[in-house]
């Protein structure tokens, strides 16, 4: 397995320097990814999950440090520490090694040029000089994408609608064929429909292509879908990592039960919709302990006094609780009363 290992993230911690002080954006976050895999990362608005993968382009603002951790970048036997590598090597490694899709399409193309010039200037950055080629890559991934190619490139964006641009920036994202793609809530202000196809084309891309991704969401049933992995994260922390089934289905952290109670679901009324009480805790100077004690239900003294480490609960599933029989006596109560 580790012959298949792309990006190995160690202990990456990010602070943003304001006037107030320093807001500890993410603090010793870890995880693999491996070849073709996907793994998603969810949790609240302010949780980290944008800002750790922003590191990994070095697309983060001015006031944003990485003050610690290593982001190791295998490539045909070669690896590299991404934070290392200079202007000129950073910028030949995004999109060539690692993409990234953000939310909100519309305002990720040049609005007065059509989209074959911008997978032009985006080849040609990166060394590709015959515009056929391009032109030629660029006909096939966009077929991929289920697009009609020639309409699509003699386009300007504001005559293509939200999913087509969404899809384009799919395509224009793997042109330089990178080994890992990182989606920034892909379908944000799609209709459901339109969700679906875009996540039919992103696993039938992914097959086709072979590349990894790291898929941000707050919605969890296409993170579900998409990934194979799925990380929860929690105040600029990983407080829960494993697989599909074990995070949705043999949850450990009460943060991720938290997240699966609050989503909707058809069997059950209205009224028995539930959330996570409070609020996220203030980064700048964040709770003692576990940080997620104040708004837990399982909280017991302990969790004030000492910060629980991020450890294997069993085979490949981690956890950062001291508690989690507690949340695994909780699902299964759930569960029973469901049934």
């Amino acid at each position: 397995m580790e012959d298949n290992l792309v990006l190995s993230v160690q202990d990456v911690s990010i602070i943003y320097q304001v006037a107030r002080g320093n807001v500890k954006a993410t603090n010793n976050v870890s995880f693999d990814l491996y070849k073709g895999e996907a793994l998603a990362l969810i949790g609240e608005s302010g949780s980290g999950k944008t800002t750790v993968s922003l590191s990994f382009i070095k697309m983060l603002p001015s006031a944003a440090k990485v003050t610690t951790g290593k982001a190791l970048y295998t490539r045909e036997g070669k690896t590299v520490n991404i934070f290392e590598l200079n202007e000129e090597r950073m910028r030949a490694f995004r999109w060539q090694d690692c993409a990234m899709v953000f939310q909100g399409a519309q305002n990720a193309f040049n609005p007065v040029l059509k989209i074959k010039e911008q997978f032009f200037d985006t080849a040609k950055a990166h060394g590709w000089r015959k515009r056929k080629e391009v032109y030629d890559r660029a006909l096939e991934l966009l077929k991929l994408v289920r697009l009609d190619p020639e309409r699509v490139l003699e386009s300007y964006p504001h005559e293509l609608s939200g999913g087509m641009k969404q899809r384009t920036l799919l395509a224009l994202g793997v042109l330089l064929d990178p080994q890992v793609v990182i989606l920034d809530e892909p379908t944000t202000a799609l209709d459901i429909l339109t969700q679906r196809a875009i996540i039919d084309v992103l696993k039938e891309m992914q097959g086709r292509l072979g590349f990894s991704i790291i898929f941000i969401s707050h919605d969890l049933a296409l993170a579900a879908e998409m990934a194979s992995q799925v990380a929860t994260m929690y105040a600029g922390e990983m407080v829960e990592l494993g697989t599909v089934d074990e995070i949705f289905y043999e949850s450990l952290h009460p943060y991720t039960l938290g997240l699966l109670q609050s989503v909707p679901r058809l069997e059950r009324g209205q009224d028995e919709l539930t959330s996570i009480k409070g609020n996220p805790p203030d980064l700048i100077d964040p709770p003692s302990g576990c940080k997620f004690h104040p708004r837990c239900d399982f909280a017991e003294a302990k969790c004030a006094e000492k910060k629980p480490e991020f450890a294997t609960y069993e085979k490949e599933h981690k956890v950062a609780c001291w508690f989690p029989e507690k949340v695994i006596e909780a699902r299964q109560g759930l569960w029973e009363k469901a049934s």
